[in-house]
């Protein structure tokens, strides 16, 4: 399955054609490495926190299990070692009969609930705000757009419903959503986007399949087209997410390029992207705006993170 999935998505890539578009500066000067998170303001924050009524709360992030599927190559592994007793229930090695444990992991960043950086995804060598991979990623460590220099998102989020819009437990494999139909959705569930929001969308994939269909949930998801992500970027958001591994529909629909979601939002626009975003609950309780806040670990030279989010209400 994932051969066969690996080499779609080689095919899709190749059989685009892709272009490499003009670089995109950015609006915040050449020195930026923030993107859209310059649009974090102190007024945002009030107005975010104005949300919260009920004070509810929800993580958005799903429980990450070791060997869950994952975009292959990665992986998640965790080992739980005791280094001051191996093979024994305590130590006196702190002076008194102390029993501990401590975790081992090795895993993939961009693996179940994540923040993809700026310097995740670019095209034909060009990243955010004309960045040359070449010159700042390292084997070490990005030296530029890494996740560390992302500050707290703290911001308005809202729940696009494209399960509800479309009278559906959950969206199908590879289902793509168009810039009509997200216009329409947020029409009839009477959502609007501000400059600064988090947009998430909830395609019921994740809460139907990955449980149920593990091996059918990490191959396909449902998805914004890339004409979808170019409507989504006009309103200037700080993040667009969803309740998939992938945000864009994999495979993409006849004409569009697999993964373009990300360098159309990412590298031409500098906005993050939320994937595998646990917003059943949301959509269950019809819950269309909350309070979002993210402070995401700060690994220097990191391009992704494994995040829990919080939304409020």
């Amino acid at each position: 399955m994932w051969k066969t999935f690996s080499a779609a998505v080689m095919a899709a890539c190749c059989a685009s054609g892709a272009i490499p578009s003009d670089c995109q500066p950015s609006e915040w000067g050449a020195d930026d490495q923030i993107g859209a998170a310059n649009r974090i303001t102190p007024e945002r924050t009030v107005a975010a926190a104005q949300l919260v009524k009920q004070g509810a709360s929800h993580p958005l992030g799903i429980v990450i299990t070791p060997g869950m599927p994952a975009y292959p190559p990665r992986f998640t592994q965790l080992q739980v070692l005791q280094p001051e007793h191996p093979y024994s229930e305590a130590s006196n090695a702190l002076g008194w009969e102390a029993s501990s444990n401590d975790d081992l992991v090795q895993m993939w960043l961009g693996t179940g609930p994540q923040l993809d950086g700026l310097g995740h995804l670019g095209e034909a060598g060009e990243f955010y705000n004309c960045n040359r991979g070449k010159d700042f990623s390292k084997t070490t460590g990005l030296t530029k757009l890494d996740i560390s220099q992302v500050p707290p998102m703290v911001a308005r989020g809202v729940l696009i419903d494209m399960a509800k819009y479309f009278g559906v437990e959950h969206l199908g494999a590879g289902q793509p959503i168009s810039r009509s139909e997200v216009a329409a959705a947020m029409q009839e569930q009477g959502i609007t986007i501000g400059e600064g929001d988090v947009v998430l969308f909830h395609t019921g994939w994740t809460d139907a399949m990955l449980d149920a269909d593990p091996t059918t949930w990490g191959a396909t998801i449902p998805g914004i087209d890339n004409d979808a992500a170019r409507f989504l970027a006009l309103f200037k958001p700080l993040a667009v997410g969803a309740d998939t591994w992938g945000l864009g529909a994999v495979p993409p629909k006849p004409g569009d390029k697999v993964f373009y979601d990300h360098a159309i939002l990412l590298k031409e626009n500098g906005i993050y992207i939320l994937e595998t975003m646990d917003t059943g609950r949301l959509a269950n309780e019809g819950v269309t705006e909350f309070m979002f806040v993210l402070g995401q670990a700060r690994l220097k030279g990191a391009v992704q993170m494994i995040i829990n989010p919080v939304a409020m209400w």
